[in-house]
């Protein structure tokens, strides 16, 4: 009930900012990209797609704005931009001559009211899988918020390997696209004319995604496929920030079906142990913590708990619930008491302080190792109860490389 109140304020709010900037998205093509995971990376590639072919898009996503050319950071541990700061990216899209902008849109962001008034020519739904149910309550729910994307928008591009379609597919909705490894699926990997070369099995549906929305948008195959080839992941996207004797990856993964995509697709790819740094968000969605232990541990055969942003609750407490999905036997070991031998697999610790956990973890990588540190990526603080403290993943593991003597 005090969600729907506060709404209202948000809705008023929005209201407020369309007539304030003078409802820009009227004069714009407005793709909104939806989902529970691949929002980001599917947003980032049909803008390059249409940046490479000159078309000048903008772009609004989790790890930034894109307007004109120009990077513009959005608040902290913030997706989709309140309205005010919505509206305003639009109206800059429009002073800067953009025809499209493609807005990465959450699932609070569309129960909020944030992007009322928007008239989305495109409406995506990468995947929905367990995520916000501290939120949304009921997947059922959750469902049914990121459908509110679909009924916004004049196109559809819809995942059909994903289980929401089973919900989705009785809506009686119109012009939809669908996509998928399937060979009745509009877009699939065999009649899209190329290869996809993007990194992860995963990424091929964020892939088929961005070219369903660009075959709607009239671009040829050979628009695409020239606009993939030179497309690079984003900030914290299996990025990997050393490779030598052992590897480093950072990487968003922050969901129990990430982890499952992107441990499932590195487990084949590492010749050595997969060492997994990771934690969960605190005061946030509590069922999904089992999950994420049960998927991390199906692949990792090292497993650090940390921080990642607790909010004041205790690290060990949330670490402690994680542990109880793992499907292994792990055992739990005091890192202060840790002795490096060939048997170290199957073993798990609990390390609240994010930075300790991750040198710790490269330091005791071994040749073939894979360090995977997950869920913090490109956001630039933590939250560990007493506001927000600057945060650079990276630096961390670079120092924790310098410290190790490899660089």
């Amino acid at each position: 009930m005090w969600q729907k109140t506060k709404n209202k304020y948000h809705l008023l709010k929005a209201i407020f900012s369309n007539f304030w900037f003078g409802f820009p998205s009227r004069n714009l093509t407005i793709i909104g990209v939806t989902g529970t995971d691949g929002k980001t990376t599917t947003t980032n590639i049909i803008y390059h797609i249409l940046k490479i072919n000159g078309l000048n898009p903008s772009m609004v996503s989790s790890v930034g704005a894109v307007v004109d050319g120009k990077q513009y950071d959005l608040e902290l541990h913030r997706t989709t931009p309140a309205a005010w700061g919505i509206q305003r990216f639009i109206k800059m899209a429009k002073d800067a001559n953009s025809k499209y902008l493609i807005l990465e849109i959450t699932s609070h962001a569309l129960d909020q009211y944030r992007a009322w008034g928007i008239k989305f020519k495109i409406g995506v739904i990468t995947n929905i899988t367990q995520e916000h149910l501290d939120y949304h309550k009921t997947y059922e729910n959750y469902v049914k918020t990121k459908v509110k994307l679909l009924k916004k928008s004049k196109k559809l591009v819809i995942n059909k390997d994903d289980k929401s379609y089973k919900i989705l597919k009785n809506l009686n909705l119109s012009n939809v696209t669908t996509y998928g490894f399937g060979k009745d699926c509009d877009m699939n990997l065999e009649n899209i004319g190329f290869d996809i070369k993007i990194p992860g099995e995963f990424n091929k549906y964020n892939t088929l995604a961005a070219i369903a929305v660009c075959k709607n948008l009239g671009l040829t195959e050979t628009q695409i496929k020239n606009g993939l080839e030179s497309f690079v992941l984003p900030i914290g996207r299996m990025e990997e920030i050393y490779k030598a004797t052992f590897r480093i990856m950072i990487d968003f993964a922050h969901t129990p079906n990430s982890f499952e995509q992107i441990l499932s697709s590195m487990k084949t790819d590492v010749k050595g142990r997969i060492i997994h740094v990771f934690g969960a968000a605190g005061k946030r969605d509590f069922s999904k913590r089992p999950l994420m232990g049960k998927n991390s541990s199906k692949y990792a055969d090292v497993i650090v708990l940390t921080a990642e942003d607790p909010r004041g609750e205790s690290v060990v407490k949330i670490s402690q619930e994680i542990s109880t999905g793992f499907i292994k036997g792990f055992a739990l070991i005091n890192y202060k008491d840790y002795q490096d031998n060939d048997a170290n697999k199957n073993i798990y610790f609990i390390i609240p302080d994010r930075k300790d956990a991750i040198k710790f973890a490269v330091s005791i990588a071994k040749k073939g190792d894979l360090v995977l540190c997950t869920g913090k990526s490109h956001e630039k603080s933590i939250n560990y109860g007493n506001g927000e403290d600057p945060w650079d993943e990276f630096a961390v593991a670079r120092e924790a490389l310098r410290e190790r003597n490899t660089i």
